[in-house]
C-alpha cells in the first residue's frame, strides 16, 4: 500500500508538470490551429534562469528572469515567425514552430554546452514524515503543484473574467467578427503566444530540479504534454488538465511495477486506446455534420 501512494504522489507531480504544458498547446490550438512544438525550445529560458542560479542569484530571481524571458521570446515568435505564415495552410506553421525548436536547442547548446547541469529545487527535496514513515512526496513536490494549480487558476481567471480575455475568446473563436467589432486581433494573438510561453518558461524551472538542464532535457516533457494535450482534447482546457494528472499517475505505475525503460511505450498505449474510444479526446468534441 505504500508503494502504491508513493508512485501516485509522484505521478501527480509529473502529471501537474504534463497538465501544464498540454494546458499550453491548447491555449495555442484553440486561437489559432497550431500545435507549437517549439515550447520544447522554452528550455532556453530555464538555461537563462540556471545562469542568474549559478552566478550567485536566488531560485526566485532566475524564476522571475525564465517568466520574463519566456514573454519576450513568445512575443517575438508570434510577430517576426509565425504572422508571416498565419494565412498559409497549417501546416506550414507547424514547421516553422519545429524549426525554432530544432534552432533554439542549437543555440541553447552553443552558449551553454551541452552538459546537463543541475538545477537547485525551490525548497527541500525530502518526503514529508506521515504516521513515521517517510512518503515520496517533499515540500518542492508541493510547490510544483501548487504552482501548476495556480497557474491554471489564473489563466482561467483571466479568461473567464476580464475584457483582455474575452477578446481573446472571440480572436479564438471568430476572428474576422472580433476584427469587425473592433478587437485589434494581432494584438491578441501576440498575447496569446506570449501567455503561452510563460507557462512553458515556469513549467520548465519545476521540472529542471529532476530532469538536470540540457538544450534537450524538456523534450520528454513536450511529447508526454502533447499526448496529455491530446487524451483530454485539444480543444479543451479542463481537458488538457486531466490528460496530464492521469498520464502522470498512470507513467509513474508503469515505471514503478514494469521499469522506467517503457514508460514511453506506456504513454503509447494509452493515447491510442483513448484515441480508439474517444477520436476526439476525452473531453474534446467532435465537428457534427448535418445529414
Amino acid at each position: 500500500m505504500g508503494r502504491f501512494l508513493d508512485l501516485t504522489l509522484a505521478g501527480l507531480t509529473s502529471g501537474a508538470v504534463y497538465a501544464a504544458v498540454a494546458l499550453a498547446l491548447v491555449l495555442i490550438w484553440r486561437s489559432t490551429r497550431i500545435v507549437n512544438f517549439a515550447l520544447g525550445g522554452m528550455m532556453i529560458t530555464t538555461f537563462l534562469g540556471y545562469t542568474v542560479v549559478s552566478h550567485g542569484g536566488s531560485y526566485w530571481l532566475a524564476l522571475a528572469v525564465a517568466i520574463a524571458a519566456g514573454l519576450v521570446l513568445g512575443a517575438v515568435v508570434e510577430r517576426v515567425l509565425i504572422r508571416p505564415v498565419a494565412k498559409r495552410p497549417p501546416l506550414d506553421a507547424v514547421v516553422v514552430t519545429f524549426g525554432l525548436l530544432v534552432g533554439l536547442q542549437g543555440i541553447a547548446g552553443m552558449v551553454f554546452g551541452g552538459t546537463p547541469q543541475s538545477y537547485p529545487p525551490a525548497f527541500s527535496i525530502a518526503g514529508f514524515q506521515v504516521g513515521g514513515r517517510q512518503i515520496l512526496f517533499s515540500p518542492n513536490d508541493l510547490w510544483i503543484v501548487g504552482v501548476v494549480l495556480a497557474v491554471m487558476v489564473v489563466l482561467a481567471a483571466v479568461f473567464r473574467r476580464t475584457s483582455a480575455g474575452l477578446r481573446m475568446r472571440a480572436t479564438a473563436f471568430a476572428p474576422e467578427v472580433a476584427r469587425l467589432l473592433g478587437v485589434r486581433v494581432g494584438r491578441m494573438l501576440t498575447v496569446g503566444w506570449a501567455l503561452d510561453a510563460v507557462v512553458g518558461a515556469v513549467a520548465g524551472v519545476l521540472i529542471a530540479p529532476s530532469t538536470f538542464v540540457s538544450p534537450t532535457a524538456f523534450d520528454a516533457v513536450l511529447v508526454f504534454g502533447f499526448t496529455a494535450a491530446v487524451i483530454g482534447g485539444l480543444d479543451s482546457p479542463p481537458g488538457a488538465v486531466v490528460g496530464g494528472v492521469a498520464l502522470g499517475v498512470v507513467l509513474s505505475f508503469v515505471s514503478g511495477y514494469l521499469g522506467p525503460d517503457i514508460v514511453t511505450l506506456g504513454a503509447l498505449v494509452v493515447l491510442i486506446v483513448v484515441l480508439m474510444v474517444r477520436p476526439h479526446g476525452l473531453f474534446g468534441a467532435g465537428a457534427r455534420r448535418r445529414v
